[in-house]
């Protein structure tokens, strides 16, 4: 007979994720349409370094070749520039607060999940403590009552041996028939 370790059933497994499960809804700060994946991409490419780098060299190209002459379609004080940047202003600025806003929502929602979890746990806890003090309790009293059944044997078992004694002296050496 050979005892194998047990193998992991699906019961043993831990899902990590099954505290997040309820706020899967809250997975794109824009929603999950084709329109809200490419607004939330949108927003987050304006801080990448590739996107700087990006428009810094548009912008050095814009203004070389304006003033170097090699084109003329927006000369000093370039306002089809100042017209591109404001126009990317009024779009970019209302997309980050959306997904600053939209972001915060989520991390409150994370964090409300946690803290529920936090106190079932607490409470998974205390209810285990409960459970061990009462077992504690109950091995105490059969203890005690296993304590008290030994010393009533112990006093039955010198009971009998006195009995018996008297009753070989009786029977046996003084000689004496019922």
């Amino acid at each position: 007979m050979s005892s194998s370790p047990a193998k992991p059933t699906s019961q043993h497994t831990s899902d990590h994720f099954r505290f997040h499960r309820p706020l899967a809804h809250l997975s794109g700060p824009f929603g999950n349409d084709s329109f809200a994946l490419r607004a939330e991409a949108f927003a987050r490419f304006f801080g990448t370094p590739l996107f700087l780098g990006a428009q810094t060299l548009i912008v050095v190209l814009w203004v070389g070749c304006n003033m170097a002459g090699l084109v003329h379609f927006d000369l000093y004080p370039f306002i089809l520039l100042n017209l591109a940047f404001s126009l990317q202003s009024a779009y970019a600025a209302p997309l980050i607060l959306l997904a600053q806003t939209r972001q915060a929502a989520r991390d409150k929602a994370h964090a409300d999940a946690d803290a529920q979890h936090r106190e079932a746990l607490a409470v998974a806890n205390e209810t285990r403590l409960a459970a061990a003090a009462l077992n504690s309790q109950q091995m105490l009293t059969l203890l005690q009552q296993n304590t008290e059944l030994t010393e009533m044997t112990r006093q039955l078992t010198e009971r009998i041996e006195r009995l018996t004694v008297e009753m070989h002296e009786r029977f046996v050496i003084h000689g004496s028939a019922p």
